[in-house]
């Protein structure tokens, strides 16, 4: 092959480099292209210089069961990463999952997990991020820009309302196209406009009665018309089989089937020949398929550029695991400390005691939890890390009763492979199952009315991937902190955090409610789990996701979304607007000072809420429309800026099928939490 061959011309336009790829692929290679070699690689073309594909499973890192048994940075579960509020930090992270997964010689990481938190017992809410689109959304992206800085592509999965694990790869979510587009498209829709994801991945469930892989509303009329999403559509694995057949996914815009081997049955060869003989599909069908992944395979390099340089199986990096200690820390929400029994001062403390369920446990074990299955070279405990920290100057002690304070180490666990969660029904955060209940195992609140009695100075700590009810025992209580999962250095991150070095800054990025019956999922079985007999599960909360619903119906949850504390105190002053109306498409600036008004230096997350003063159709009362997050020493003031647009006025129309802004009076709150937002100020849309 000589150097006029446009599309390995690395200085041409992909789009060039694409349409002339396109046209030099035969039929029988565009057939084989569309459908997995085996279960991690796609098929190679050998005679123009086209490797074979390789993905790795995600999203909290490079999983060992997809990267040849590789050991890598295991990061803090993604709903901890969400809780940081830190866009900043949300790219680092992604930049070293991009880097991980060229390390172990693939170009795609099945991640970052961004559906929407509808229940709190959905079985995989500790790989996504938020109740919220907004939030998820702005996490998620920078998450997708810091995988692809390094040329290897980010998947967004999973599209679209998988929100629950219970009967995943049947049940249909039956929802209204308001609700469809404006909490759970506008998720994708915003991530596709910050940062243009190579990958995608579709769902197992149907969605009103048509399966992810092959719903053309969802994957043709939304995905690409809609949202210009440019990138490669895979499915979930073994996603496809129940869908109508090949020229079903075909025309619907799937661009592949994964894995390979006899376990996709949809798009082989075989049957992909025979629609094109039965003119059920085009050749031209076929080439809208075959695109976008040819253009993902040059944006990630894989054609004519230099082999990947496989690196060693054991990716140990500290420079990595900084970040990845990093998000634990910041993620880390303090729920309650009366009275200020944290952080605990080392030098007035001489002996503690470490115990609980998961103080010892480890996370990041081969094949537990799913797909999101890291095993980490190393994995620091909450007692390992807690013992590490007091070395040589606090006790650690097994009598809590002789202990000054005792660290109980609760929650839920992975529930082992997804196999043994099945067999076994071991409730927890896996793949594969949905928990059934709201509360805490009953004998781990057995395990703290025990330890309370013995020593009041308990302080609780859960290691969970979901929201949990503390309401049977939050009174008896001085403090909970929620570590979340926090990865492969979370017992490093924990002790600084109790022990004062860091200062709580960690928000909900869900709602808690008092009783899972004052949740908008949990009215009725047919809402969640569903209607297993019908195989249909209702989402009949409508646009009224988490927070949303609380505040329509005056609700007051345990814990708000958005809310957390700190070591120190803030005060939020002086909101102001860079305009007092908009028009169209104008950006707009919001401004709020900040003060650190305590002794200790912390950050704060400024967010930002608005609210339709007159609107033509039944809106929430405020939602979310941006966040920062601003870190300040004792007695220091900074200004928190957030930049808003169009978009944060808008709502979806059913009648124009589209989302659309009305002129009219705007309210914007500015605070801590959706429960706590003390300053608010006018604003004037028109069109």
């Amino acid at each position: 092959m000589g150097k006029q061959e446009k599309y390995l011309n690395q200085n041409e336009d992909l789009e060039v480099r694409v349409e002339d790829l396109l046209s030099r692929l035969t039929l029988d290679e565009k057939i084989i292209l569309i459908r997995g070699r085996n279960f991690w690689t796609g098929h190679p073309i050998e005679r123009l210089n086209i490797r074979g594909f390789g993905m790795t499973d995600g999203p909290l890192g490079v999983s060992n069961h997809s990267s040849g048994r590789s050991q890598a940075t295991r990061f803090p579960a993604t709903i901890s990463l969400a809780a940081t509020w830190n866009k900043d930090l949300a790219k680092q992270m992604g930049t070293i999952m991009g880097k991980e997964v060229k390390m172990v010689g693939r170009h795609q990481i099945l991640g970052p997990g961004v559906n929407i938190i509808r229940s709190p017992l959905c079985g995989r809410n500790f790989e996504y991020l938020s109740e919220d689109p907004i939030l998820s959304s702005d996490i998620a992206a920078e998450v997708v820009k810091g995988i692809q800085s390094q040329k290897a592509a980010a998947c967004i999965k999973h599209y679209l309302t998988n929100c629950s694990e219970t009967k995943r790869m049947s049940i249909s979510t039956e929802i209204g196209e308001r609700s469809l587009q404006e909490i759970f498209v506008k998720n994708y829709k915003r991530i596709i406009e910050k940062a243009d994801p190579w990958g995608l991945m579709c769902c197992y469930n149907k969605i009103n009665g048509t399966h992810g892989a092959d719903n053309k509303y969802v994957l043709r009329d939304i995905l690409r018309e809609k949202l210009g999403f440019t990138g490669h559509v895979v499915t979930d694995w073994m996603a496809a089989r129940k869908t109508a057949g090949a020229a079903s996914c075909i025309k619907a815009g799937l661009n592949l089937e994964m894995p390979g081997f006899f376990l996709t049955k949809v798009l082989t060869p075989k049957k992909v020949r025979k629609a094109l003989s039965n003119e059920e599909i085009t050749e031209e069908d076929l080439d809208y398929v075959v695109k976008p992944f040819l253009r993902t395979m040059i944006r990630v390099g894989l054609i004519n550029d230099e082999q990947i340089k496989v690196g060693p199986k054991v990716l140990d990096f500290p420079e990595h695991q900084k970040v990845a200690q990093q998000v634990a820390e910041e993620g880390m929400v303090l729920l309650k400390n009366d009275p200020k029994i944290l952080p605990l001062n080392i030098n007035k403390t001489k002996k503690i005691a470490i115990l609980g369920p998961n103080a010892k446990k480890i996370f990041g074990i081969k094949g537990h939890g799913g797909s999101s299955a890291v095993v980490p070279p190393k994995f620091i405990t909450p007692y390992e890390g807690i013992s590490n920290y007091v070395s040589g100057k606090v006790d650690v002690v097994e009598n809590v009763e002789e202990a000054d304070a005792v660290f109980l180490v609760l929650g839920l666990d992975h529930g082992g492979t997804i196999l043994k969660a099945f067999l076994f029904k071991k409730e927890g955060d896996t793949e594969g199952m949905d928990r059934t209940s709201y509360a805490l195992p009953e004998e781990q609140i057995k395990l703290l009315h025990d330890t309370l009695d013995k020593n009041p100075n308990t302080i609780v700590i859960l290691v969970v991937g979901s929201p949990v009810d503390c309401s049977q025992w939050y009174d008896n209580v001085p403090a909970i902190l929620n570590a979340w999962y926090p990865g492969m250095m979370g017992g490093d991150a924990l002790a600084r955090v109790i022990f004062g070095d860091v200062t709580p800054s960690g928000k909900l990025p869900v709602t808690y409610p008092k009783k899972l019956e004052d949740h908008p999922a949990h009215k009725s079985k047919k809402t969640f789990p569903g209607d297993l007999k019908t195989m249909k599960i209702f989402f009949d909360e409508g646009i009224y996701v988490g927070y949303r619903y609380f505040d329509k119906h005056e609700i007051d949850p345990f814990f708000p979304f958005g809310f957390g504390l700190s070591y120190t105190t803030f005060k939020l002053s002086n909101i102001s607007l860079d305009k007092e109306s908009v028009n169209g498409k104008d950006s707009f600036t919001v401004s709020v000072d900040v003060k650190n008004t305590g002794k200790v230096a912390g950050a704060e997350v400024v967010q930002i809420y608005m609210g339709d003063d007159e609107c033509s159709v039944e809106r929430p009362p405020k939602e979310l429309q941006g966040f920062a997050k601003v870190y300040l020493e004792p007695g220091e003031t900074k200004t928190a800026t957030i930049i808003l647009d169009q978009s944060a006025f808008e709502f979806y129309s059913e009648s124009e099928h589209d989302f659309v802004a009305e002129d009219g009076n705007f309210t914007i709150w500015a605070g801590t939490s959706s429960r706590d937002l003390p300053l608010s100020i006018k604003i004037e849309f028109n069109n």
